[in-house]
């Protein structure tokens, strides 16, 4: 089955359909307070990407391209995509809906970074993300993934 990812509209209607993404107690995932941020009713350059099955949505997940001159991760030195809180409902998980939301984001050809949660490298391994190397000032604490096409590699760290 074909999985069509579309850019979400910044609007009520969307910001409505994301209270069904919210995990009780884990604030990381609530995309409401960037949405309630980014507010304007119809807003079209939305960072946010998701898939419909009819009027129910499914699966989604935040995009922000990173300027080049912020790039600590990749050689040669170039604008990434960050790929935040990816989330697919229960009833949908294992369906095929993350992996194209990940597709979606290769298809820019531009190395990705991700914070991936608790439990979930397993999916992240097999959509071909790897382990950055850890640098204690540039990742603060965070473990990042990398995504890197053809001809990127990672920076080395110091």
């Amino acid at each position: 089955m074909e999985q069509k990812v579309e850019n979400l509209l910044i609007n009520y209607k969307t910001l409505e359909k994301f209270k069904y993404f919210k995990e009780y107690g884990n604030q990381e995932l609530s995309m409401l307070e960037d949405l309630e941020n980014k507010m304007v009713e119809n807003y079209n350059d939305s960072p946010f990407y998701g898939i419909y099955i009819g009027d129910n949505l499914v699966a989604r997940m935040s995009l922000y391209k990173v300027q080049k001159k912020y790039d600590a991760y990749f050689e040669p030195k170039q604008d990434y995509l960050t790929l935040w809180k990816l989330e697919v409902l229960p009833d949908y998980q294992g369906k095929g809906y993350g992996k194209a939301l990940v597709e979606f984001a290769k298809s820019y050809n531009l190395p990705i970074k991700t914070n991936p949660r608790i439990n979930s490298h397993t999916f992240w391994e097999k959509m071909g993300f790897q382990k950055a190397h850890y640098d204690m000032e540039r990742d603060l604490g965070e473990n990042p993934l990398i995504w890197m096409p053809e001809g990127v590699k990672e920076k080395e760290t110091t």
